[in-house]
């Protein structure tokens, strides 16, 4: 006698309750951070020197680092600019220094521990007005992003499951930009881009979840919300855990292996995913409930019965009335033979 096992269920939404107590002390760890600690923003928003140099040969960006720190430039941000020899400087800002005098101080402290001709190539100041212009830019990028998703899923959902998700999208938001003020990672335009791609990837594993709650109320007799919700979030679950962990696979070898220039948009990634398929699990679905959403709500409705009786009546109406001209054809026709 063989007896089989359904899968075990793990409740979910019976821990919503700790998980949005949870989330609201990460809010409110991140909205105090920033406004007590600020953002270190970088050189784009808060504009500052750009220096170009050249190497006979390609050159590492590691000792580079190392020597303009040593020489006070902590901020200064090294790349590689098209090739391995070109090499690409940013520097913030300094109070009674000008341009001229930072690329003098740069190239003086580049020059002083290499016996290579290193060409200065062009030096350009990006002003502080860019720099506040390109902040307004971002920070409304990711308003209208999130205002096109609330339209987005009130137009193929309902407006609870779309109020949830983008509470849920500004719950991951929130959160990573507070990790970056606590840490002082510097936070810069890459910063920018990662956290758009952390809505587009947070909105994407909700509205795979919010798919199957939508049918799962169609194909289950179960009425009550929660229940259906829970075998949803269940039902997903190898799927968010899969996609998750292989996205973080990447992003961590990105953090460790590369290098300075992408390392806070490596990290924002990191922890927005992390966030974002939190939120997803337990945020957005528990805030859909909050507002009540039902069965009803995500039924279809329903269609005008057809009048089966009728319809065979006047099918046979319309047989008849055709058989009758048929006989009548056939009848007319005999009587011409026979004349």
């Amino acid at each position: 006698m063989s007896t089989t096992t359904e899968p075990k269920m793990i409740n979910f939404m019976g821990q919503s309750f700790i998980a949005v107590v949870f989330s609201g002390l990460l809010i409110l760890g991140s909205i105090f951070g920033i406004w007590y600690k600020g953002l270190n923003f970088g050189i784009d928003f808060t504009g500052g020197t750009l220096i170009e140099v050249s190497y006979p040969k390609p050159v590492e960006l590691t000792p580079l680092r190392n020597q303009l720190a040593q020489a006070g430039f902590d901020e200064a941000v090294v790349q590689h600019f098209g090739s391995a020899e070109e090499v690409l400087i940013r520097i913030a800002p300094r109070d009674g220094v000008n341009s001229a005098q930072l690329s003098n101080q740069v190239m003086e402290t580049l020059r002083a521990t290499s016996t290579e001709s290193i060409e200065l190539r062009r030096v350009e100041f990006v002003g502080p007005q860019v720099g506040k212009e390109l902040t307004e830019d971002g920070a409304l990028a990711v308003l209208y992003a999130l205002f096109g998703i609330l339209i987005y899923v009130s137009l193929r959902y309902e407006w609870r499951f779309a109020l949830g998700s983008v509470l849920a999208l500004v719950h991951d938001v929130i959160i990573t930009v507070g990790l970056f003020a606590w840490t002082q990672l510097q936070f810069d335009l890459t910063v920018v881009a990662a956290l758009l791609a952390v809505i587009g990837y947070s909105l994407n594993d909700t509205i795979v979840v919010f798919d199957r709650v939508r049918e799962n109320f169609r194909i289950m007799r179960e009425p009550d919300p929660v229940v259906v919700t829970n075998v949803a979030i269940n039902q997903m679950l190898a799927r968010t855990i899969m996609t998750s962990l292989t996205t973080l696979v990447v992003l961590v070898a990105l953090l460790l292996l590369g290098g300075e220039v992408i390392a806070g948009f490596a990290a924002a990634l990191v922890v927005g995913i992390v966030v974002g398929t939190f939120s997803s699990t337990y945020i957005a679905a528990s805030f859909a409930l909050l507002l009540g959403v039902s069965k009803e709500d995500l039924m279809k409705a329903p269609k005008e019965e057809r009048d089966v009786e009728s319809e065979e009546a006047e099918l046979q109406r319309l047989f008849l009335e055709q058989e009758a001209k048929r006989q009548a054809k056939l009848a007319a026709q005999g009587k011409d033979d026979a004349v």
